[in-house]
């Protein structure tokens, strides 16, 4: 399967799970598993904040949900404290004997599964450096309590689901490893059936020293030499880990990537993450070239439409926000990295969101498709990069909570692909914890044949791009208010991410739906500048993608796998949804 095929780009769809929208007063937990969501609402009923009930969730998602996300990966964080917006950055880094040319054989990228699966994949793990330096800041209860519920769920074993189940089913080579194997599948080869109870006493051991000793536990010591040895020894391609690349790692406090957007005669500020994230400079830029190519009256409402297959818009919104998509994907292309090495345009990420620059841009979209879409000069200087080839991203959870003092978070997760390296690290004992494959997300072509860099080139203790986009809105009750939380989401789907969220977020704001409805909708995806539109299989009439092709794009159906989850609040109580593509679950008080 080629690399650009987007059948890689999700996890693999294995049917829908039935959600309704579910209403609660004052908190509650929108997370991918319903043990994870209940894990997080009794840190909450024990008088935890938003932050306490994450590490909770996240913790017990290592658990039961491990091809998605882990303490062996990295994540984004952002949290409103009731005063502002903080933004906590655990992406993953490269390893300090890393190099531009790691994923390059012979003058040629190497191929994907064979990097991805491989100990060169493997990145510095971020997600507990963050988590322990947010608790410092927003925590409420002791930092060992809030590992109590993945620990006991991994002494005592959780019900094998049928999403694992499937997923453990197509997850070659993962058998490979002896440790997965005795831990997921069962001696004659098969994954564990559905409903038989899977212990993780190699999990419950490295989460006890965690909870005990703090994230120093895990970058140093046993564990830290277990991850080295794993990825150093792996048999095909070793990778260059080290004990003080795990003992210098940190977690990294950002601004984050606020934008105002007016809908139904309301200003909301709109809050994303910055770079590394690609995300919230992608949605901004998407949100603003459809507010300035749609005519304000057919902004919402006027098209969206009902179908026979529910809720979506008409295919000239469609067309639209594909043209927008498609300029959004060229300036991330070029210019979106880690900022810690990559020169925004003009010295500022705003530079690409700015109101006059996308007036500029907006001029490009017409009633055809674009011949090409090419990144843009904010600046006007000459292009010092080149930008990078299309390339698969991955897997990855979401997870939205709010606290009974109002305080709220949007977090995306993430090991990378499928199982992550499919490198289970274990201390002796069945089970244990995967490692990401997260420096796959680096361009794997360091330079184009000129010589110019491309931004999101792999480099040492670099952070690669990431296309993760947790989100939170905030609006005004009255115009002396302090601005408060509106809306909490975030979802998976690699490249995708960026269209499940802004979709679903702009039928929230200019539609008026309820998260749940708004989830429901279906997906379309552009995943390059100039590549073809993905349109959620069955999701979408013979008439809108009659029309879509009339207009000049080349149409393709497949599975979204998306993984939305999310918070609204209306009229003082809040409504939740999760995506019924996977099997998350909304609860709350």
């Amino acid at each position: 399967m080629a690399p650009s095929d987007p059948a890689l780009q999700p996890e693999a769809a294995t049917g829908l799970t039935v959600q309704n929208g579910v209403r609660f007063a004052r908190q509650g937990v929108s997370a991918a598993h319903p043990l994870a969501s209940q894990a997080g609402l009794d840190i909450l009923r024990q008088g935890g904040s938003a932050l306490d009930a994450a590490i909770a969730v996240q913790m017990v998602l290592s658990l039961v949900e491990p091809q998605s996300s882990g303490i062996g990966g990295g994540a984004f964080l952002l949290y409103h404290d009731g005063q502002s917006v903080r933004a906590y950055d655990g992406r993953e880094t490269a390893p300090a004997l890393a190099s531009e040319n790691q994923f390059m054989r012979e003058g040629r990228p190497m191929d994907l599964r064979q990097a991805v699966h491989s100990g060169l994949s493997v990145g510095v793990p971020g997600v507990l450096r963050m988590l322990e330096l947010a608790h410092k800041n927003h925590g409420r209860l002791p930092w060992a309590r809030l590992f109590e519920p993945a620990i006991a769920l991994a002494q005592t074993g959780f019900p094998m689901g049928a999403r694992l189940h499937q997923l453990l089913r197509q997850a070659n080579p993962l058998p490979q490893d002896p440790h997965a194997r005795a831990y997921f599948y069962q001696p004659d080869g098969q994954p564990w059936p559905v409903g038989h109870r899977l212990q993780n006493p190699g999990l419950a051991e490295v989460l006890g020293r965690v909870a005990r000793a703090g994230a120093q536990a895990f970058y140093e010591g046993e564990i830290a030499q277990a991850m080295v040895n794993k990825v150093q020894q792996h048999p095909d391609l070793p990778g260059l880990l080290s004990l003080d690349d795990l003992r210098s790692y940190q977690a990294l406090p950002r601004e984050p990537l606020c934008f105002d957007h007016p809908a139904m005669a309301e200003l909301h500020q709109i809050c994303g993450f910055p770079p590394p994230s690609s995300g919230a400079v992608a949605m901004a830029q998407i949100f603003g070239l459809l507010a300035k190519a749609l005519p304000h009256t057919a902004a919402g409402k006027t098209q969206l439409q009902r179908e026979a297959r529910g809720w979506t818009w008409d295919e000239a919104w469609w067309h639209t926000y594909a043209e927008a998509a498609r300029l959004a994907y060229a300036d991330r292309a070029m210019y979106l990295g880690d900022p810690d090495f990559v020169t925004p345009p003009a010295g500022d990420w705003h530079s690409l969101i700015a109101p006059a620059y996308l007036g500029q841009r907006a001029q490009l979209i017409g009633p055809q498709r674009m011949p090409q879409a090419r990144a843009g000069q904010p600046n006007a200087q000459p292009l010092a990069w080149s930008p990078m080839p299309e390339q698969t991203e991955r897997g990855t959870s979401h997870l939205s909570i709010t606290d009974r003092w109002g305080h709220t978070l949007a977090m995306t997760t993430s090991i990378e692909s499928a199982f992550g390296s499919h490198l289970l690290i274990s201390l002796g004992q069945p089970g244990g914890f995967l490692l990401n494959n997260q420096l796959t997300d680096f361009s794997f072509v360091p330079r184009n044949e000129l010589g110019l860099p491309v931004a999101n080139r792999v480099e040492p203790r670099k952070r690669p791009r990431s296309s993760m986009s947790p989100t939170l809105v905030l609006r005004r009750a009255s115009p002396q208010a302090m601005p408060e939380v509106h809306i909490s989401l975030g979802s998976p789907g690699g490249a995708a991410i960026i269209h499940y969220t802004s979709l679903s977020l702009w039928a929230m704001l200019h539609a008026g739906l309820l998260p749940q409805s708004a989830f429901d909708l279906p997906h379309l995806a552009v995943l390059a500048p100039d590549g073809v539109l993905w349109m959620e299989r069955e999701r979408f009439s013979a008439s809108t993608a009659a029309a879509l092709a009339q207009r000049g794009h080349s149409l393709r159906p497949t599975d979204l796998t998306s993984g939305l989850h999310g918070l609204r609040r209306i009229d003082g109580a809040w409504w939740g949804g999760a995506d019924a593509r996977r099997e998350g679950a909304v609860q709350g008080d």
